[in-house]
């Protein structure tokens, strides 16, 4: 499945736009009953909400972004209230280069009526190459098992600006939980900051 944008040339008649291509059936199928369907668009960090929507060929959105016969022709993903495309909301959450998509292949989920748009890479009109986007799988997760990609890269980005600021903040975080922890039982804990 892929996304394809339109309007390159002709933004004075409105911005990008992002029609469907080869889409499985299921979600075929479910886009064009329900005839609009709310996006949540998959970053680094994991689902976020967005005023995105999925709209199928024989819809539109009407007043109070609800799906009303029209006669685009094409599935595509439509603004809403977002004050951006979708391209752009991709470029900006996954740090891609300036430039036109040609198109942007991506994954859907539907989850709770809602379709969760994972991109998984894109090709820019002005290039040949494809960039794969990088995907981080519990992008927020730290826990004594597992330490998300994303967070091994900040902890070591952190580090490499402030030589010992990791280790002083786990002694600091530490420091401060000690005092509440049920053994301790110590009343009205004080937590001064202590400055490095």
């Amino acid at each position: 499945m892929h996304l394809q944008q339109t309007k390159r040339g002709s933004r004075l008649t409105g911005g990008p736009q992002y029609y469907f291509h080869d889409l499985s059936d299921p979600v075929k199928v479910y886009l064009r009953q329900k005839g609009a369907v709310p996006v949540a668009l998959v970053t680094p960090y994991g689902a976020t909400k967005s005023h995105f929507f999925a709209v199928g060929r024989d819809s539109k959105l009407g007043k109070g972004q609800k799906p009303e016969p029209g006669q685009v022709g094409h599935d595509r993903i439509q603004q809403g209230h977002a004050g951006q495309s979708i391209g752009e909301a991709i470029r900006h959450w996954y740090n891609l280069p300036d430039g036109d998509f040609e198109r942007i292949d991506v994954d859907i989920e539907i989850i709770e009526d809602m379709f969760y748009v994972t991109p998984l890479d894109c090709k820019f009109a002005q290039g040949q190459k494809r960039f794969r986007i990088q995907k981080f799988d519990s992008g927020l997760t730290f826990t004594h098992n597992y330490i998300s990609p994303l967070w091994r890269k900040q902890l070591a980005e952190v580090e490499r600006h402030d030589k010992g600021i990791v280790r002083w903040s786990l002694e600091e975080i530490c420091r401060v939980m000690s005092d509440h922890r049920p053994q301790s039982k110590i009343p009205h804990v004080q937590e001064p900051a202590y400055r490095r």
